[in-house]
């Protein structure tokens, strides 16, 4: 059911190496990429030189060719811009300035938010795909007791971040995804029991998002989350 049917979600995709009828461009359930998780129209423009693993480092110099996938973006008629990487946050400020759309390029927006839902004694913790390049400069939380109530946990060295970097890009089977994440979830919370908040910077991650909440029994929130509190913005005719 379209909520959001005259609504336009625009997508910053990285160069994955894919062909345009390989069997990975297909959006998996729950995906950014997939019209029916937002019920609204989906275009896609590439950042030229993202590259997974030059996203996940940080390299400054994407910053002009993700403003100008952006621009395209909104000249195809995107109302809202968002990112299929959440390390793409890094160009948080320069897109949002070049553009007169609200942008939403990772799921660390709602950090400092998150951690004012919770009770001072409970945390929050991070999921990313590396969590050696999940820097402090993308979490956003200045205030240093807040900062200490987060943690941050990755699935580097695991199949899925192996399959995302190589060229052509590999798809890892949803099973494997819950594996990796799911573990890792539960290592940090065998050491910090206090998390009561989840949120994924990856992804890739939203495609498991429902089947870890039932197994975790804790909120999970990710890129999907942010994205349909902005679109929620938007004055669109609905269709009910």
């Amino acid at each position: 059911m379209a909520l959001y049917d005259q609504t336009i979600l625009g997508v910053l995709e990285l160069d994955e190496g894919l062909s345009p009828d390989s069997p990975c461009l297909a959006p998996r359930e729950g995906s950014l990429l997939n019209p029916a998780t937002f019920g609204v129209q989906i275009i896609t423009e590439m950042v030229e030189g993202a590259l997974p693993d030059v996203v996940i480092r940080g390299e400054s110099s994407l910053q002009e060719a993700c403003v100008l996938a952006a621009k395209r973006l909104v000249e195809r008629g995107a109302d809202v811009i968002s990112a299929d990487c959440g390390f793409l946050i890094r160009h948080q400020a320069a897109i949002s300035a070049a553009v007169d759309k609200p942008v939403v390029t990772s799921s660390l927006l709602l950090l400092p938010a998150l951690l004012r839902q919770l009770d001072p004694g409970k945390k929050l913790a991070v999921i990313t795909a590396d969590s050696r390049h999940c820097t402090e400069d993308l979490l956003g939380v200045e205030n240093e007791q807040d900062r200490m109530r987060v943690v941050i946990g990755g699935i580097e060295g695991g199949e899925y971040i192996r399959n995302a970097l190589a060229r052509p890009y590999v798809r890892t089977e949803l099973e494997q995804i819950e594996h990796e994440v799911g573990a890792c979830i539960a290592r940090l919370r065998s050491n910090h029991p206090e998390i009561a908040i989840i949120l994924f910077e990856c992804t890739g991650f939203a495609c498991v998002a429902s089947a870890l909440r039932k197994k975790t029994n804790l909120p999970i929130y990710d890129i999907s989350a942010v994205c349909r509190l902005t679109l929620a913005s938007i004055d669109a005719p609905l269709s009910i």
